[in-house]
């Protein structure tokens, strides 16, 4: 026999959500209380309580003092955790997590050329401007982070973008690597000012060379770098 109760609330949870859609709501918007959504979809405040509910568990809203229920970006945020608290940083995750952007980061290129404009140029190149300045490798990793997500936004993909945002936590992390030197972050200044001055004269070529020497260049810093290197290099004789 079918549950009537769950079927009614899943209904709701649909119906709330095509609200939301439709009025285009976003995080921070407050959504109408039981009694306007009860009469809303024709149904009893108990059942708009449990899909209020569900939306909580899902991420989607969260209640607020004297607002009620507000829309919020839990969902992202719970997976950003699940993501950092998972994630080790080895050898092995960087070249995941590295694999990953090279997947997205090296093949933005046509994008950014149909997006970008002289003044997303001049912005990737002022949070440049401010990674050898960095304070701490906190703070680097920051900035690092900032001037790749500046990148992908570019590009104007939104699921794009925020998939890279999701992952913010891991690459953040990764990045960290070796940004206590002074050093290092010179090195990454001028290995991103390439980047950027490969997209202002539309060389494809030479974007996707600086951004995989970019990408590789972290992994020195990896535990083990030393030993996985010996093994890809026996890997690659033996073929």
């Amino acid at each position: 026999m079918p549950d009537t109760k769950a079927s009614a609330v899943d209904e709701v949870v649909i119906q709330i959500r095509a609200m939301i859609r439709d009025r285009r709501m976003g995080i921070g918007d407050v959504l109408p209380g039981e009694v306007e959504l009860a009469d809303m979809f024709a149904t009893s405040r108990g059942t708009i309580r449990e899909a209020i509910r569900t939306l909580k568990a899902y991420g989607i809203a969260e209640s607020r003092q004297k607002l009620g229920a507000v829309l919020t970006d839990g969902h992202n945020t719970a997976m950003q955790d699940l993501f950092a608290f998972a994630m080790e940083v080895s050898t092995d995750a960087f070249q995941d997590i590295q694999g990953f952007r090279r997947l997205t980061e090296m093949n933005l290129f046509d994008l950014l050329m149909a997006h970008l404009d002289a003044e997303a140029l001049a912005r990737l190149e002022a949070i440049n401007a401010a990674i050898p300045t960095a304070g701490s490798a906190d703070e680097a990793s920051e900035r690092d982070y900032a001037f790749h997500m500046a990148l992908v936004a570019a590009a104007g993909n939104r699921t794009l973008t925020e998939t890279y945002g999701m992952l913010k936590p891991v690459i953040r992390r990764l990045m960290m690597a070796g940004k206590t030197k002074r050093s290092t972050l010179e090195h990454v200044f001028i290995e991103h000012q390439a980047i950027v001055e490969a997209l202002r004269s539309r060389d494809r070529i030479g974007f996707a060379y600086h951004m995989d020497r970019h990408l590789s260049a972290g992994l020195v810093f990896m535990p083990g770098a030393e030993t996985y290197r010996s093994g890809q290099q026996q890997e690659t004789e033996r073929e």
